[in-house]
């Protein structure tokens, strides 16, 4: 072999040396970013930023809010739009208990409870169950949100299993247009500012079921409904979220 040749050959090899190195130190850097990134999805969020979401019509489309207290508690007040998921629930079966809101693994979710002690826990479950970005808030006792309800709330799913009871009161906030072109069977068309003139139609010894399009206007008759003392659950999903069973 000339020297010309082991030359040339030497350079290649280096050439081959470097370049593997590179590849290794790039993956290496990548590996440290996703690290990194997953990091911070296990993040806080402080009751101030919550509150001004919840009371945003539209900044609220963009987080889900998972109360993780027992039903009790939950019902006794809550954030509003928060729904219902029991960190005893999640630790005794992930799968069942956020099946859900499987459609929320790559959105913002937010847990909270009393003091940030149980939603913490629940945020480190639901992250090691595929969701990827899970805050958790500052308690319901350390914060003074602005509206606290007792109106329930679920995804559009439960809703739907709700109506299929048939013992509910049916309550329609979109547009009356929107309501006759098609609406959930049996459903009553009104407004916040209407619907105490129908309270001789709403019995308090039978559930209330709300909706609308986005979960807004109807959230405001489920809260009013729910202060006048009535077991009221508004669906979280509005009919622009979610195929609702409708008649014509």
């Amino acid at each position: 072999m000339n020297k010309k040749l082991s030359f040339l050959l030497a350079v290649l090899l280096f050439a081959l040396l470097f370049v593997g190195c590179k590849k290794t130190d790039e993956k290496t850097a990548e590996t440290k970013n996703e690290a990194a990134e997953t990091k911070t999805e296990a993040a806080t969020i402080s009751g101030e930023e919550l509150n001004k979401i919840e009371e945003d019509n539209k900044e609220k489309e963009n987080y889900l809010v998972i109360d993780v207290r027992d039903a009790e508690e939950y019902l006794a007040g809550h954030v509003k739009h928060a729904i219902n998921i029991p960190v005893a629930e999640i630790e005794a079966d992930p799968a069942k208990a956020l099946a859900p809101i499987e459609g929320w693994k790559d959105k913002k979710v937010v847990t909270i409870c009393n003091t940030g002690k149980k939603s913490a826990k629940a945020q480190e479950l639901m992250l090691a169950n595929g969701f990827k970005t899970v805050l958790n808030a500052a308690g319901v006792k350390d914060f003074s949100y602005d509206t606290i309800t007792k109106a329930k709330t679920v995804m559009g799913a439960e809703f739907q299993e709700l109506v299929k009871k048939g013992d509910a009161t049916i309550l329609d906030m979109r547009e009356e247009k929107d309501y006759n072109e098609a609406r959930i069977p049996g459903a009553i068309n009104t407004t916040a500012d209407t619907v105490e003139q129908i309270l001789d139609q709403i019995p308090k010894d039978k559930p209330v079921l709300t909706y609308c399009y986005t979960g807004n206007r109807s959230f405001a008759v489920a809260h009013k409904l729910a202060e006048l003392g009535y077991d009221v659950t508004n669906a979280w999903d509005g009919t622009k979220e979610f195929e609702y069973e409708m008649e014509k």
